[in-house]
């Protein structure tokens, strides 16, 4: 149970780094750090989402990509129809001037991030919820794997919202109390997840698809583009390959 709260410890570890930052990030690190998270996120999308989504429909037979396919559109959707009622950050920051439109800015990244941690924290609770309730498909290893993952992408997650506000001028203390904030609603959700574990388990497929799906547009619509902007776009490339590989290697070690 303990491993719910693993992907916060990531988010405040990397918000952490502002209280060690001299200087603004450069954009270098910053595509690194995205390319290393959205690699890590596809990744976990698909080896410890879709893949169990898949065998937990194995019953279906030749039907079993149904609740997958269902549980990731609707991931997808829910992910777009939120973006439609907090837009986000990139599309307004060309706009921010002036002490009350850089708070604008401030919450704005704020509520993005922990709008895109609901899913993690949800697929985390998914999976503990499985594991809990004896499903033969799930280990806790497997769990663990999932939760490590998540908290290595939010790692740079955590530091990629706490270290520019500290460069727009704002207290490193609270810049690094934001990035913590973004954090809390992981094991929030995931607690609230296995709470509800009795009603999750029928629609367990739907559930680890949903994630992935949530995770993946995350991936597609923010970390991408922050990674291959610019410049020497490769530097983002590269940490993506490291990012999706160590989190490879950690769900085949550990599942």
């Amino acid at each position: 149970m303990y491993g719910i709260l693993i992907p916060f410890l990531g988010t405040a570890l990397g918000a952490a780094c502002v209280l060690f930052m001299k200087k603004t990030m450069s954009d270098h690190l910053q595509r690194a750090l995205s390319g290393f998270a959205a690699g890590v996120m596809v990744s976990a999308s698909v080896g410890s989402l879709l893949i169990h989504a898949l065998e937990q429909a194995g019953e279906m037979g030749a039907w079993s990509f149904l609740p997958a396919a269902v549980g990731f559109w609707a991931g997808i959707l829910f992910l777009l129809l939120m973006d439609r009622l907090i837009p986000h950050l990139h599309r307004n920051a060309q706009q921010a001037e002036g002490p009350r439109s850089r708070l604008q800015k401030t919450t704005m990244l704020v509520l993005a991030v922990t709008l895109h941690n609901i899913p993690e924290g949800m697929a985390v609770g998914v999976v503990y919820a499985g594991y809990l309730t004896g499903n033969g498909n799930i280990s806790a290893m497997g769990a663990l794997a999932l939760s490590l993952g998540i908290a290595i992408q939010n790692f740079p997650e955590g530091a990629i919202i706490s270290m520019p506000l500290k460069a727009e001028g704002m207290k490193k203390s609270r810049a690094f109390f934001n990035g913590v904030a973004s954090g809390i609603v992981e094991p929030v959700g995931a607690l609230i997840t296995i709470a509800a574990a009795g009603f999750v388990m029928p629609a367990l497929p739907y559930l680890l698809s949903f994630a992935a799906g949530a995770m993946l547009y995350v991936v597609v619509e923010d970390l991408i583009p922050e990674m291959s902007a610019g410049s020497h776009s490769n530097v983002g490339t590269i940490f993506f390959a490291v990012g999706f590989s160590l989190m490879m290697i950690l769900d085949v070690a550990l599942g």
